[in-house]
């Protein structure tokens, strides 16, 4: 459900789009709107920044998050512009706008009522593949309120709802709240019944008014900021980089997608018991995995990367629309011939520093003094994120719903300073999709990472637990692009 396709590779027949956009009340609204006290989060503030500073580069940032899946029949207009609407004032991430200031502070101004938000449909008339993906790509950025869209692109006998939203207001999670919310209420409502009743959501305002308070609190000697400076000065004062070339980051570059299977079920099934016999989780043996592919490749003994986790705290808070995603450090001591040794350091290293996603790296660069020499982050960072969409809060009922209206999450493909993994558990087994800059460097390094990774992940499921040269192991795969 939440593998990453590039936007350019979403081709279907034509189709009359109908858009929903701003009406013109609301945006009178939104320009009056007064400066809140709520600051913005951690994250809502990197992201504008970065934004700005793509926008002076003259780059593009991958900012959108682009759901969209097909429903039978013509569309309801009238029903589907009620659940737009509905969705909207729920979540209160959406009453918010922000503005960055001369000196680099971000500043968030907020409507004063849910009903200020109004969206209205226009009808666009028939458009290609090409002419809807560029309207999506229009969808304004993180520094003006309307910076989603939603619409439908209408067949004979069938329909494809999209939404587009920036980063700024969402994480992850929000593909899942949103499809359950905008695609069971429909459902409801042309099927002639009332609207169903939604548990209450919580609110992003409160989060972020918490998280504020609480990384006001820390101090340069506090354990938390301490364990992330130590994380730091192991990596040269910074995040980790990717241990393979990436080509030279000074010249422009977008990104690109690539989704390789790693394991069927049956062997994501062995190695999940591989794992349980080290006695650690699924996801120990991922990071152990990574471990072991980079002392293979490089030889390396202690293995660093960040992984996001969802800071959420309450039942509320479960259901509500915001980017609440922290970042955990992991270390990984690496023992070369021994995957359960390695499994259970990275198991370690997860659990331990589980508290860490609450204290955002920003923040430690602001406390940090200068004799420390800790910097932002460079070129390349590595990032392994791993869902299991087998367990809750997914279901397997809703996955399969997804996947039978051939439910997609695209992505644009701006400028790429990362080299993201997500690497997925579904009911067919285990896949990983990589964002990386888009060059011959940086993909034949990928692709070998991932290879070696690959050899490790069916190894262990084979019970190989001897830990071979990468020259001896490595598989020939068919890779796809994503």
């Amino acid at each position: 459900m939440f593998a990453l396709e590039p936007i350019h590779e979403w081709v279907d027949v034509p189709g009359q789009l109908i858009a929903w956009e701003p009406s013109r009340s609301t945006l009178a609204k939104v320009a009056e709107a007064p400066v809140s006290d709520v600051p913005p989060s951690y994250q809502q503030a990197q992201h504008v920044r970065a934004y700005r500073e793509h926008a002076t580069r003259g780059t593009e940032m991958a900012r959108l998050t682009i759901p969209a899946w097909n429903i039978a029949g013509r569309c309801d207009i009238r029903a589907m512009t009620y659940v737009i609407n509905a969705y909207l004032r729920r979540h209160d991430t959406y009453r918010s706008r922000f503005e960055l200031t001369d000196d680099g502070q971000v500043v968030r101004r907020t409507l004063g009522s849910p009903k200020d938000i109004k969206m209205v449909a226009t009808d666009l008339g028939e458009k290609s593949a090409s002419e809807w993906r560029a309207h999506i790509l229009r969808t304004p950025g993180p520094l003006q309120w309307d910076c989603f869209r939603f619409g439908v692109i209408q067949r004979a006998d069938h329909f494809t709802f999209f939404m587009t939203v920036d980063h700024v207001h969402v994480d992850a999670m929000f593909m899942g709240l949103a499809f359950v919310e905008l695609h069971m209420m429909y459902a409801a409502l042309v099927n002639g019944g009332a609207p169903i009743p939604l548990p209450e959501a919580g609110s992003y305002d409160d989060y972020c008014v918490r998280q504020r308070a609480f990384t006001s609190a820390l101090t340069a000697d506090s354990p938390q900021v301490r364990r992330w400076t130590t994380f730091a000065q192991r990596n040269n004062g910074s995040l980790p980089q990717f241990p393979l070339p990436l080509g030279d980051p000074s010249v422009p570059c977008e990104g690109d997608l690539l989704t390789i299977d790693l394991m069927d079920d049956e062997t994501s099934n062995h190695f999940e018991s591989a794992c349980t016999g080290a006695g650690v989780r699924f996801i120990g043996g991922v990071f152990a995995a990574a471990a072991l592919a980079e002392h293979q490749l490089t030889g390396v003994d202690t293995y660093h990367v960040i992984t996001p986790t969802s800071t959420r705290s309450t039942h509320a808070e479960m259901m509500t629309t915001g980017w609440f995603t922290g970042t955990v450090p992991i270390t990984v001591p690496v023992t070369a011939t021994s995957f359960a040794d390695t499994a259970r350091a990275a198991q370690h290293s997860f659990d331990s520093g589980i508290e860490l996603a609450h204290v955002p790296f920003d923040r430690v660069l602001e406390l940090a003094p200068p004799e420390w020499g800790l910097r932002a982050p460079g070129f390349g960072v590595p990032m392994i994120s791993y869902l299991d969409a087998t367990l809750a809060p997914l279901s397997p009922a809703v996955i399969a719903e997804w996947n039978g209206l051939n439910g997609k999450i695209y992505s644009e493909l701006g400028a790429a300073h990362q080299v993201g993994m997500w690497i997925n558990r579904f009911g067919n087994g285990t896949s990983v999709t990589v964002a990386f800059p888009n060059n011959p460097i940086a993909r034949e390094s990928v692709t070998r990472y991932i290879e070696a990774m690959k050899a490790v992940f069916v190894r262990v499921a084979e019970g190989r637990e001897e830990m071979a040269p990468a020259s001896d192991d490595l598989i020939a795969l068919d890779l796809k692009s994503a």
